[in-house]
């Protein structure tokens, strides 16, 4: 037998509230109605009879109105992992739990068999469960975090006017769930990356090692090769033909072209002299920098009135010595074009010992380079390809800036790894990088200059 409201099944709003089924447990003698002509009847106290296949049932509506009291809910146990857990705050389960169950109950005085309960885990859950009339739930798989299990009752009459029972409790997070354990893995990770860049470094530094010391028995050959051969035989023809200039009237037409190859080879000969030290291994007086360009100037035919300085910032490091000739063939590439081409009256090397790297810079107030000169070079000269193919050999960076008729910058930079002999202290290391932007802003300041 079902009992429903009325008015809201007229008009199509009857929810599960407002309906009410009867039963044995009600009191009915059966479940099933007798088929006779009329099976239900109202007599004139308005009470309603049903003849039922057990026997007569009577109702009387003004009797049956909703009065049962609310279902009283708790929760009776809490096992984890088929473990029981005492129902005491605070709860706390350490680690990842693959199993935790709630037993529960209510209390009805009326008709218990119709208690139904909701659910809700919050922290899992989003919503109530449908109703169910187990007395017990099962959650598998929670991960660590805070949780609050909810629950609620019907009473016999279906109404869901019990107050809710609950129980929090946390899963701690595994070891591997921790923060510690996590910025430890970070840590090891960075290590690890650290040190596989460590040992790339020393063996390219090894494989670099080798390579110079394989370039350094191969210049010295060359060096020997053209000191016993080419130039030994520029120095005896030169010879000769000075015997020859000193059989020569004076008066003779052949004198001034005499004297001028005379000149030719004597140019040829300190040319092939200056080649021939340039490639022998450098000595220990001569591995100061700023020594090794001071005398430049004393070793071309430089005009009067020059203003040539050579500056040093930082403390002097020593280097390894074919960084040290490349740096130095570099620079003196560098200078003897400026002294010979740029028709400047001030010239400058500055040279600086950072804690990263070793920078040279060498800059006149001339005429400057065309951009294209820069650029591509110029036919039959190899001053500016060949100061990039020997920076590029060790590693280094060049730079050239050059603008019309304000000057020419030539930066070379190599890292201090491969520059220094010895490894760098890394202290300084925040100071050399604003020196390098404030070089770089100075660089795009440069009036008209071109960064090539």
């Amino acid at each position: 037998m079902l009992r429903v409201q009325r008015d809201k099944l007229r008009s199509g709003g009857l929810t599960e509230t407002d309906m009410r089924e009867y039963g044995l447990e009600d009191g009915l003698h059966g479940m099933e109605g007798t088929k006779r002509h009329q099976s239900v009847i109202a007599d004139r106290s308005g009470k309603i009879w049903f003849s039922m296949n057990r026997g007569i049932s009577v109702v009387d509506p003004a009797r049956a109105v909703v009065s049962s009291a609310p279902a009283i809910v708790q929760v009776e146990g809490l096992t984890a992992d088929g473990n029981p857990v005492t129902l005491q705050n605070p709860i706390r389960f350490p680690g990842v739990r693959r199993k935790i169950t709630f037993t529960y109950a209510a209390t009805s005085l009326s008709i218990p068999d119709r208690v139904q309960f909701k659910y809700k885990l919050e922290g899992e859950d989003d919503a109530w469960s449908k109703p169910v009339s187990a007395r017990e739930v099962t959650f598998n798989n929670l991960g660590s975090g805070q949780y609050r299990f909810r629950l609620i009752a019907s009473n016999s009459d279906g109404l869901w006017n019990s107050a809710e029972a609950a129980v929090p409790f946390v899963i701690e997070p595994a070891n591997w769930q921790t923060w510690w354990f996590r910025l430890s893995g970070i840590l090891v990770i960075g290590l690890a990356i650290l040190m596989f860049f460590r040992l790339r470094v020393l063996a390219l530094k090894r494989q670099m090692n080798m390579r110079f010391e394989e370039r350094l028995a191969e210049r010295t050959r060359i060096a020997q090769e053209l000191h016993d051969t080419l130039l030994q035989g520029f120095l005896s023809a030169s010879m000769q033909l000075h015997v020859a200039d000193d059989h020569i009237d004076s008066n003779s037409p052949a004198k001034p072209f005499v004297g001028r190859v005379l000149e030719l080879m004597a140019n040829v000969i300190d040319e092939g002299r200056n080649a021939v030290r340039g490639l022998r291994p450098a000595s220990q007086e001569s591995l100061d920098l700023e020594l090794a360009f001071s005398r430049i100037q004393q070793e071309i035919d430089t005009p009067p009135g020059i203003d040539f300085r050579v500056l040093v910032e930082g403390k002097p490091r020593a280097l390894k010595p074919m960084i040290h000739e490349d740096v130095y063939r570099i620079g003196r590439e560098a200078l003897v074009n400026a002294f010979r081409h740029s028709a400047a009256s001030n010239f400058e090397v500055e040279i600086e010992y950072a804690p990263v790297h070793l920078r040279l810079l060498v800059r006149d107030n001339g005429i400057g380079i065309d951009p294209e000169v820069v650029r591509a070079g110029r036919d039959g000269h190899w001053g500016l390809s060949g100061m990039r193919e020997r920076a590029e050999r060790i590693g280094a960076r060049l730079r050239v800036l050059s603008a019309d008729a304000t000057g020419t910058e030539v930066e070379l930079s190599v890292p201090g790894h491969i520059a220094f002999q010895f490894a760098s202290d890394s202290r300084w290391l925040w100071l050399s990088r604003l020196k390098a932007r404030t070089f770089r802003k100075k660089a795009a300041k440069f009036p008209g200059g071109k960064n090539l």
